[in-house]
């Protein structure tokens, strides 16, 4: 993982969490969530407060997120919207934090000045020990205070305020007014500075799930299903008509087609499908050759052209089909007809303009894993367990491609490819560097 993370492709734009008066909100707010502290003095956290370091150090890479569920988080900054989030298990989560900090970033400004604001991503369900608990999972909604409980104390504050302003007599009622003298010792002026958290609830009808091997759970459909990364095995008595596993290419290309949930690339508008092909075939070529120990370092385009050649017998039906429309998308001719059951059609898509954008880029990205660009943006957790069992011929390739191509125009390659940019990344700066030669989340951090 030390190319990716040098490249700044792997943990970037965490927190850095360094001064002592940061270190102790953060193991204030640790307290009060968990009950435990750190004895770190310098560590680095996402966006929803999780630091590697304290993973390791606590032995719990999943302190903040107990059984994978109704995640928690710890805000010592509005920055720390930037970062990614780890060990997400679910699609939802980081766009559901984002959205939380940008609603309210003047009063988390103000909150965070003096102290931490701790939370919880709360859904009606605490474990997803069956995969039928999933469905449970209906909403979610953000319950924010500081540690010292800020929030809370204002809205106690508001609420004696308006009885003060209502009530006859209020003058004489000396209870009152010590109630409000000491709330607002708290809260100071809240006229000024409000400090009242807008707590949305998100619906969560449709979404991708870590949990048994991998879930797309499509509910709000007109022809609702479960998708399993894995082995559909145990997901039998689950309440929707059609559950289906990677392996049912067919079944999947109907439901997609049934709901309208993806287009063709090459009828996508403003799109260079062409360009967006070829370089779908460019990383098929090298998936195919990554194990021959071929040096692919400074390859250019006549290099590839060469390794294409001597290497043409041993190409995919994928690669030869999406040359073939290739050449129909630069010179006309006779239209390819590639079927939902070949290897190659899924591949030919992209998802089309609407809410469940993402989840449709992601899912394809796991039907089209050699599509290394694709599965980098749109399903980091899955590229960095493919990725990880990657020859180094093809670390090193994917590695430096990503740098060279992707990181320079993040934006722009986003909406080229997908026509709107994804909410799974934003723009990222390089990692802390010692945060290379340290713990992170994937085990092989530390060994590599």
């Amino acid at each position: 993982m030390k190319r990716l993370i040098q490249r700044g492709l792997m943990f970037g734009n965490l927190f850095h969490v360094s001064s002592p008066a940061l270190v102790e909100r953060y193991n204030r707010a640790l307290k009060h969530l968990t009950g435990k502290t750190t004895q770190l003095t310098d560590f680095h956290i996402d966006i929803s407060g999780f630091a590697p370091e304290v993973g390791d150090e606590l032995n719990d890479p999943e302190y903040l997120n107990h059984a994978g569920v109704n995640r928690q988080f710890i805000l010592l900054s509005t920055d720390q919207k930037r970062a990614p989030l780890l060990n997400a298990k679910f699609s939802t989560s980081r766009t559901i934090l984002r959205h939380f900090i940008d609603e309210n970033e003047a009063q988390l400004f103000a909150l965070t000045a003096r102290d931490a604001v701790a939370g919880e991503l709360v859904n009606s369900v605490y474990d997803v020990s069956t995969p039928a608990r999933l469905f449970d999972i209906r909403a979610i909604k953000i319950e924010a205070d500081t540690t010292t409980g800020t929030v809370q104390s204002a809205n106690d504050l508001a609420t004696k305020v308006d009885t003060f302003l209502e009530k006859e007599d209020a003058w004489f009622d000396d209870v009152l007014i010590a109630d409000m003298i000491s709330l607002a010792s708290k809260t100071g002026d809240t006229r000024r500075n409000p400090v009242r958290l807008k707590s949305e609830t998100f619906e969560q009808s449709n979404f991708w799930t870590a949990h048994f091997g991998g879930l797309y759970l499509f509910q709000g459909m007109d022809h609702p299903a479960v998708i399993a990364s894995t082995s559909k095995d145990g997901l039998e008595d689950l309440p929707v008509k059609y559950t289906f596993d990677l392996s049912e290419r067919n079944r999947i290309a109907k439901f997609l087609e049934f709901n309208d949930l993806v287009e063709p690339i090459v009828k996508a508008r403003g799109t260079d499908a062409a360009a967006i092909l070829s370089q779908k075939m460019e990383f098929i070529l090298i998936d195919t050759i990554a194990d021959q120990g071929i040096d692919l370092t400074g390859a250019t385009g006549r290099e590839m052209r060469r390794l294409t050649r001597e290497n043409a017998h041993l190409l995919p039906d994928s690669y030869h089909a999406l040359a073939k429309l290739v050449a129909w998308a630069k010179h006309g001719g006779t239209w390819p007809k590639i079927t939902s059951d070949h290897p190659a059609y899924f591949y030919t898509l992209r998802a089309a303009d609407h809410p469940d954008a993402d989840l449709v880029n992601m899912l394809l990205a796991d039907l089209c894993p050699a599509d290394i660009r694709q599965l980098f943006i749109c399903h980091k957790e899955l590229f960095y367990r493919t990725y990880a069992r990657w020859p180094d011929t093809k670390k090193d390739y994917v590695a430096r491609y990503l740098e060279a191509e992707y990181q320079s125009d993040k934006a722009g390659a986003r909406a080229a490819l997908f026509g709107h940019a994804p909410n799974m990344v934003d723009d990222v700066a390089p990692p802390p560097r010692d945060l290379i030669d340290r713990v992170g989340p994937w085990g092989a951090v530390r060994r590599k």
